[in-house]
């Protein structure tokens, strides 16, 4: 493992090495950096396992270099770390755990390196290399970690029925790997998952969330969604998507299934943007789908006014899930409520009028509604996929030529409510609202340009509907 190693990190093990043997401890590098440096991924976090006292032994190792690195010591956990040049460097020392039935926080106490290694989760995680002089470099593997990587195995190192009790966060981790390395899950870890779900109520809504987020972040998202819905974890840690499952039939008529739907939009959307939030907007761009599912005699299935029942279900989402409740939200509740406007473009002769009132509603987030758009089209049928992108392609390209003229992106009206109440003399009320709103679509729909002149004329125009002359 160490020949995968930059020449950074082999320096930073010797000076470990060095550290240990002035304190009489053996230590080892342990967990995800193994693990990542075996598979070839990029990793920036280095676990330190000793047999022994952690704490002291990141005092000692940061001593070795100069300057020193501040360290971090947390009690409660017994571990320390500190920062050097770009990685995060963690030191524990060996433990052993215990757990309660009602609870996954551990009982521990100070182990060897086995009791340390049967402690973690799965197999993959237990490999440890020795920084020990005796056998610098070697790996050690007691469960097979090694093949079950080669293998693409997500495996548990004990009993599947023991390590899902314990910690049953452990189960949101195995279909996170999962996600995460495109592995497979072994047959008895997977029925371990099954026969544990109930257990995953102990676990804190944010905890949860986390392992949701880090899946959605995965390269094909899809892969952790389906595997969650497939054990029943989703049932009880996201109902609301798991509402979208199923094909309804009546009078020999049905619908897709929005929930697989929704899974292929979302790696629709991952193949084009890292950004975990336009990832959200994916999976909750139908979530109001089953609320306003009709079927309708000569029609068949419709779902009208879903994106205005998504839009209002998304705070109550987040606050669920203990997502932010901020600019992001905001932002997702966005997408959602707006994802059919383009969609609805393609359908009709384009009007300016509507794509100023587009940009006007979406501003910077134009682009990302429009990736969103594109990754809702799943059409099997080629030729109208085709079609759909045919159209998108020149919806995209309207809203340059609009943009490029009207500068309508984050638009600011070019008289505001302030200037309103100066110039006639009032007090906020409703009459200022209605000249503002009569600017701004007068604008929107092309009767006047863009710049101040125009603007004051209309609403001197519009005031003297309202009997409001200027005071000065």
């Amino acid at each position: 493992m160490l020949n995968n190693c930059t020449e950074k990190e082999r320096f930073i093990f010797r000076k470990i090495a060095g550290a240990a043997r002035s304190l009489g401890v053996d230590c080892y590098v342990v967990g995800g950096f193994v693990r990542d440096k075996l598979l070839g991924r990029e990793t920036s976090d280095i676990d330190i396992v000793c047999v022994g006292d952690g704490v002291a032994l990141a005092g000692e190792t940061s001593r070795q270099f100069k300057p020193a690195p501040k360290v971090s010591v947390f009690k409660n956990f017994g571990t320390a770390h500190f920062h050097y040049q770009g990685l995060d460097i963690e030191f524990v020392g060996a433990r052993k755990e215990s757990y309660q039935y009602h609870s996954r926080k551990p009982e521990v106490s100070a182990g060897t390196l086995q009791d340390d290694q049967n402690r973690r989760d799965f197999t993959i995680n237990t490999l440890a290399v020795s920084l020990n002089q005796e056998d610098y470099g070697g790996l050690i593997d007691p469960f097979n970690g090694r093949m079950d990587m080669e293998n693409e195995l997500i495996k548990t190192p004990l009993d599947p029925a023991q390590t899902f009790s314990d910690d049953p966060l452990r189960m949101m981790r195995a279909i996170r790997f999962a996600s995460q390395l495109q592995f497979s899950i072994d047959n008895s870890t997977w029925q371990g998952i099954k026969d544990h779900v109930e257990r995953i109520r102990i676990i804190s809504q944010e905890r949860i969330t986390d392992e949701l987020n880090k899946i959605l972040l995965s390269r094909k998202p899809s892969v952790g969604l389906g595997l969650l819905y497939d054990c029943g974890l989703l049932h009880l840690i996201f109902p609301q998507m798991v509402d979208l499952a199923g094909a309804e039939y009546k009078d020999g008529i049905g619908h897709k299934d929005n929930f697989y739907h929704t899974l292929q939009v979302v790696d629709n959307v991952a193949r084009q943007s890292d950004d975990l939030w336009l990832r959200w907007a994916a999976v909750l761009h139908d979530i109001g789908k089953p609320a306003t599912k009709k079927f309708e005699e000569g029609h068949g299935w419709t779902f009208h006014g879903h994106e205005v029942i998504g839009g209002r279900m998304v705070p109550r989402i987040f606050t669920m899930l203990r997502l932010p409740q901020d600019h992001k939200m905001r932002f997702v509740r966005k997408m959602v409520e707006l994802h059919l406007r383009p969609i609805s473009l393609t359908k009709e002769n384009i009007t300016d009028s509507a794509i100023r009132r587009l940009l006007f509603d979406t501003g910077d987030d134009i682009d990302a509604l429009m990736t969103l758009c594109k990754a809702d089209i799943t059409s099997k049928n080629k030729q109208k996929v085709k079609r759909y992108l045919e159209n998108f392609e020149m919806v995209q390209q309207r809203l340059r030529e609009v943009e490029e003229k009207d500068r309508l992106r984050n638009w600011q009206p070019p008289i505001t409510g302030e200037m309103i109440m100066e110039i006639f003399g009032i007090a906020p009320c409703k009459k200022v609202g209605d000249i503002k709103n009569a600017i701004k679509d007068a604008i929107l729909d092309g009767k006047i340009e863009n710049n101040y002149d125009a603007a004051y004329d209309f609403m001197i125009e519009k005031a003297g509907e309202l009997d409001l002359v200027p005071v000065k």
